[in-house]
């Protein structure tokens, strides 16, 4: 039998440590039940939203890098960091197969989109906007389907107040199967459907990398420290000096990692995987992203995560992985609770046994869904 051609429409090309890991976790998933799997690509729509960050092309990259030059890091670093996004894509994207050119509509058995925040089309990224494609539309695939679909911040609410309800209704209910990342996406699904979806966890922790995946180094060089993780300048100078006030107590180095922030002892260029392996041997994580949640969860790392509920929000998609992984005393709210977050010992028991219940039903459904594009 000749294997099922499936394609994942995600985040790929998103320079972004959570993007590469989620979609190289999901391609191997699928390639161990026997599929061959390209990414396929889409063509960013209008943003609903219009600010300066939905400004396309070389301009907004200039702008985007000069930004690192506003936070109290080392000259140094801010310029690994520049070099960090203007390599990116030439050293990892090989690594998950993408080519240069983008792959638009190729002809495919099974149509998987997702994960990450495919359907958060509610915001001001030139790189998503709002963009049909990324709900299915206009693909060739005898079958389609969602795999931890989310719609990240957009809301019901926004939907209406931009005049996107009725129109994503009818993106969504032309799926085969929807599977969901969050609640919030789960209920716009039912909503919008009047079908309740299936909920599956993100792919980084359903696909077992430390357990299975042998490009992690076993290593990495560095003695002690900690990390502060997240987009570049999202931690406040409040939350900076909660860091460096803990890690001066504990003796530890900051490192940066994905962006660059004002408490940096060293900004750390690496690979996804060596990021892995950097998450492994910490000795504490600060975060306020969804991925740097998972890194911790699945490297048994003591962390703490600012979950926001103003600004960019995090709070519709973090809160909810929080308390699906039972973490929701690993949740800060001011720079005042990292330090007795970060020294609570953390039952990892809790999350061990919900990561592995979720991979059981990840597998389940996808083997269903690429049993079924077969049958077709």
């Amino acid at each position: 039998m000749t294997q099922p051609r499936v394609g994942i429409l995600s985040m790929q090309r998103i320079y972004n440590y959570g993007s590469f890991l989620q979609a190289y976790g999901l391609k191997s998933i699928l390639e161990s039940l026997g599929c061959d799997v390209q990414f396929v690509d889409y063509e960013p729509g209008e943003c609903l939203i219009k600010t300066n960050a939905s400004k396309k092309g070389v301009i907004r990259k200039v702008e985007k890098a000069l930004e690192a030059f506003r936070y109290e890091a080392p000259l140094k670093d801010k310029l690994a960091f520049i070099r960090y996004k203007r390599t990116y894509a030439s050293r990892f994207y090989p690594m998950l197969g993408i080519a240069d050119e983008p792959n638009l509509n190729p002809e495919l058995d099974l149509l998987v989109v997702g994960s990450d925040e495919v359907f958060n089309c509610v915001q001001n990224n030139a790189n998503v906007g709002f963009t049909p494609a990324l709900f299915g539309a206009g693909s060739s695939a005898a079958r389609k389907v969602t795999y931890a679909a989310s719609f990240g911040n957009t809301t019901l609410e926004k939907l209406e107040c931009f005049g996107k309800r009725n129109e994503v209704a009818d993106y969504l209910k032309s799926f085969d199967a929807v599977s969901a990342r969050d609640a919030n996406t789960g209920a716009i699904v039912e909503v919008l459907t009047g079908r309740a979806p299936i909920y599956n966890l993100d792919p980084v922790l359903v696909y077992d990398f430390f357990g299975e995946c042998s490009l992690i180094p076993s290593e990495v060089d560095e003695d002690r420290y900690m990390i502060a993780y997240g987009y570049s300048g999202r931690l406040t100078a409040e939350e900076c000096a909660a860091i460096r006030a803990y890690a001066d107590t504990h003796g530890l180095r900051v490192l940066n990692i994905g962006g660059v922030q004002s408490v940096c002892d060293r900004f750390v260029d690496c690979s996804p995987f060596e990021v892995l392996a950097y998450f492994k041997h910490a000795d504490a994580v600060v975060t306020d992203t969804f991925h740097g949640t998972i890194f911790s969860a699945i490297a048994h790392t003591p962390f703490a995560t600012f979950v926001r509920s103003s600004g960019y929000g995090n709070f519709e998609k973090l809160a909810d992985l929080m308390r699906r992984l039972g973490f929701d005393d690993r949740a800060a709210v001011s720079a005042d609770d990292l330090g007795s977050i970060l020294d609570a010992p953390v039952d990892w028991a809790v999350p061990d046994a919900a990561i592995a219940a979720g991979r059981a039903a990840a597998r389940s459904y996808l083997t269903k869904e690429v049993s079924a594009c077969t049958r077709s």
